[in-house]
């Protein structure tokens, strides 16, 4: 037994990228994406995917390891990035629609970027974003992409997204990870201070956790799959790859309503779609006839209301619900149902599904602990402690942050070599786990992570403010709003609560403007003068309730 090793026949490097090739050989002339009146097959998304990847390294000088930028919504060209970019040897970095000129000018800069795939509805705001440059530092270079009936001025640009599809080599020879761990994926999590945090994926965690989803969630094969998530939110949870996978059918859609998502899926045939707690309320909201057949949906980010599965699975769908991160590249904890809570009330599946649940089977371990003694809190579904996991989907750490990789690792914590979330839950006595709340800096809105500290940052900045604190609100809509709380400096002009929103919408996307201002006299506060945010967040919950 001592004398067998490993060697070139039993360890080639897991990637994701495979999954394309053989999605070509098997449903070769099966629909890959559908965008608008075009449809691609497999074969023919496999061959434009090694063309872009061919121009890539041989027309625009991408080597290996560098990074490639993507500024755009879910369309065809972001489906073929997840695989073309990589498959040149570079690394991939999707960058959120939704930020502003100067937070996509700190993530190129930062990130390095060589390359910047845009989106023509994008293009103004990608340019913008290079004029915040620093004086003599390198600038990517920007390829535009466009839809066929839109006209767009690409003076500015390269050259065109699909002029280098065509003029490519489809009989590329892709580059193929020389380990597991090569990076695959930059993805940020924040970048609207000087000191944003990227995370890294490897190939290796990006390939267990595409497929670990897809037998969590018991996709079959030929899925339909409606892209309301957008890929650039942690890589659409890995299911660009995982589609893959099963040969499934990508609906791609540039924007969407709950109306529009409606339409989609009746006309496509959807089965499966992706979506965070505020779609659900919006497609829950509609006055329709429930779907004739199962549409099942995979949801995470803030727990969803109970009411508002309810209302979902009523019209038809069946909602799983999941954890995860950026950090984790799709979900590592899944709420696995169970044949026989079928038999139990509406009400009572609902409050079981809100549930995060247990870790998938890619995950080595998931746990709820005792920050200070990395204890495992005891499973009453009542004692609070911080989400703590270990497993291959872990990313490989925070882009030129080793001190922050090596924070979050549990580097000086009881439980070093885990990877600590900042979440904090509870065990229930069946070892299922449920979020109770967030760390202190973070608030999902609408599905998107802000930090609390960076809204505060900015506050800061106005003049009249004496003191800010910024919580989550609950919200119907959006999950969480951030709410802040303001004390005013004394002999400054006083300000209402649209100035201060005003203010805040110079200086920040429009997702991280506060939706709330409450003005007092003095924030609560510990002995040792810390603010208390736990009070403030009752507050804030109070506000919510009484507008209700």
């Amino acid at each position: 037994m001592e004398q067998l090793k490993p060697g070139p026949a039993n360890s080639i490097p897991l990637t994701p990228l495979g999954f394309l090739q053989r999605a070509a050989t098997i449903y070769g002339d099966c629909p890959s994406i559908i965008y608008n009146t075009k449809t691609y097959t497999w074969s023919e998304t496999h061959e434009r995917c090694l063309r872009l990847a061919s121009s890539l390294v041989f027309s625009l000088g991408i080597k290996t390891g560098e990074v490639v930028s993507v500024v755009a919504p879910n369309i065809p060209a972001m489906y073929e990035a997840h695989f073309a970019v990589p498959m040149a040897g570079a690394i991939l970095n999707t960058i959120n629609l939704r930020l502003d000129s100067r937070t996509i000018s700190i993530l190129l800069h930062h990130s390095e970027s060589k390359l910047v795939l845009v989106d023509y509805q994008s293009a103004s705001l990608v340019l913008q974003a290079l004029t915040f440059f620093p004086p003599n530092s390198s600038r990517p270079m920007l390829v535009l992409i466009t839809d066929d009936d839109e006209p767009s001025n690409s003076s500015n640009f390269f050259c065109s997204y699909e002029s280098l599809v065509e003029t490519g080599d489809p009989g590329f020879k892709w580059v193929q990870p020389k380990s597991d761990f090569d990076p695959i994926t930059l993805n940020y999590t924040s970048g609207t201070t000087s000191s944003p945090k990227g995370v890294v994926h490897c190939h290796r965690g990006i390939f267990t956790v595409s497929v670990v989803s897809l037998i969590e969630w018991s996709v079959p094969k030929q899925p339909v799959f409606l892209w309301t998530l957008p890929m650039y939110h942690a890589n659409g949870w890995s299911f660009p790859w995982g589609m893959a996978a099963v040969g499934g059918t990508n609906i791609c859609l540039r924007k969407f309503d709950a109306a529009g998502v409606y339409s989609a899926i009746r006309h496509h045939k959807v089965t499966h779609m992706c979506a965070a707690p505020v779609v659900l309320n919006m497609i829950s909201s509609l006055n329709r006839d429930p779907i004739p057949y199962p549409v099942h949906i995979s949801t995470a980010g803030a727990p969803p209301p109970a009411a508002i599965l309810l209302k979902t699975e009523a019209l038809g769908f069946v909602v799983t619900h999941g954890y995860g991160l950026t950090e984790t590249g799709g979900h590592v904890v899944c709420c696995t149902w169970k044949n026989n809570w079928n038999k139990f009330p509406a009400p009572e599946r609902a409050r079981l599904k809100a549930r995060q649940g247990v870790r998938t089977i890619g995950m080595s371990e998931v746990d709820v602990v005792e920050p200070e003694t990395g204890i495992t809190v005891k499973r009453d579904g009542k004692t609070y402690g911080e989400i703590v996991i270990r497993g291959n989907c872990v990313m490989l750490g925070y882009f030129k942050d080793p001190a922050g990789t090596a924070k979050c690792m549990g580097e000086g914590k009881p439980r070093n070599g885990w990877f600590y979330t900042g979440d904090v839950a509870v065990i229930h006595p069946d070892g299922y786990l449920e979020i109770k709340d967030r760390s202190k800096d973070v608030i999902i809105s609408g599905g998107e992570n802000l930090s609390s500290v960076e809204v505060e940052s900015v506050i800061y900045m106005h003049p009249a403010v004496e003191e800010a604190a910024v919580v989550a609100r609950p919200d119907e809509l959006w999950g969480e709003t951030p709410c802040a709380f303001v004390t005013l400096k004394k002999k400054k002009k006083e300000i209402d609560e649209k100035d201060l929103i005003e203010f805040c919408r110079k200086k920040l996307p429009k997702y991280m403007v506060p939706k709330t201002v409450v003005f007092k006299e003095e924030l609560p506060k510990t002995s040792t003068g810390k603010i208390k945010k736990f009070v403030l967040r009752e507050m804030a919950k109070s506000l919510a309730s009484s507008k209700l």
